[in-house]
């Protein structure tokens, strides 16, 4: 079949025209009516990087901003669990999917919302990036101030999909301590780089316990390297989020939103900036 290189406006996406595209960057439809589209990233699993995704949207809406997620962990979604959303088709308007909104008003999208919580998603790369697709354009997002995408670990189809595709002010990279987190994140690091796409910065998560009743400091999975993956990436060390019970269980009760934003204030006023500084 020949390539197809007269469509460069092509909003319908067909599955012919996709496949016979030559534009490696086959941009998803302008939504503008979002200001900033935040990716939060990581190249490996566990190391919370859906639950500072979670704090970061919750941080902006309670210095009200209009805030949003886009869950595009489509196997392995958890957004909704952290706010306490249940399972259960979302409403339908004449713009599309209505997101469901948090106690704060956080609008949230997630494959969760649509399946029962233990569904086994068991889809292939292009069905992922479909969803991904689906949720950004066939989402009635409104005005946004803010959308976080919360990407699945690793490098495959849909974070490419996303940094691809969508219009990103930048990503946040989340690491943790432990070596073999740090030489995985590098390459998510790598990936948004050589896409074009701005690293706003780190977050090194569970980087120290520090003990409730006596104040000690330890380092369950060692010494903090936070410094020296900033270094080594030229982005700032946005934060250093200790080991805290408390986030835990109000993850687990779905009051994430709850939680005061502590030392994710940096982080906000560096997103704060960054928009001010394209409007």
């Amino acid at each position: 079949m020949a390539r197809n290189s007269a469509c460069e406006n092509c909003r319908e996406k067909s599955e012919v025209c996709e496949a016979t595209c030559d534009r490696q960057d086959f941009r998803f439809a302008s939504r503008k009516e979002i200001k900033s589209v935040i990716a939060v990233m990581s190249g490996k699993g566990g190391v919370g990087k859906s639950t500072v995704t979670a704090l970061l949207a919750s941080a902006m809406a309670k210095k009200g901003h209009l805030t949003g997620i886009l869950d595009a962990d489509i196997t392995g979604p958890s957004i909704p669990r952290l706010f306490g959303l249940k399972s259960g088709r979302p409403q339908t308007g004449p713009r599309g999917m209505i997101p469901i909104e948090t106690t704060l008003g956080i609008k949230v999208m997630s494959l969760n919302l649509l399946v029962e919580e233990d569904a086994a998603v068991i889809w292939r790369g292009p069905l992922l990036a479909g969803a991904v697709r689906q949720f950004w354009e066939e989402v009635d997002w409104g005005e946004l101030d803010y959308l976080f995408v919360d990407l699945p670990p690793g490098t495959g189809d849909v974070p490419l999909t996303v940094l691809q595709s969508l219009p990103l002010k930048g990503v946040v990279i989340v690491t943790s301590p432990q070596g073999l987190a740090l030489m995985i994140v590098k390459k998510a690091a790598r990936m948004a780089r050589q896409l074009d796409v701005p690293i706003v910065g780190v977050v090194e998560n569970m980087a120290y316990y520090e003990c409730p009743k006596c104040g000690e400091v330890s380092y369950p999975f060692g010494k903090p390297q936070g410094e020296q993956v900033s270094a080594a990436l030229g982005a700032p060390l946005l934060a250093a989020l200790p080991i805290n019970q408390e986030i835990t269980n109000f993850g687990d009760r779905g009051q994430v939103e709850m939680l005061d934003e502590g030392p994710l204030s940096e982080i906000v006023a560096r997103l704060e900036q960054l928009q001010a500084k394209f409007q």
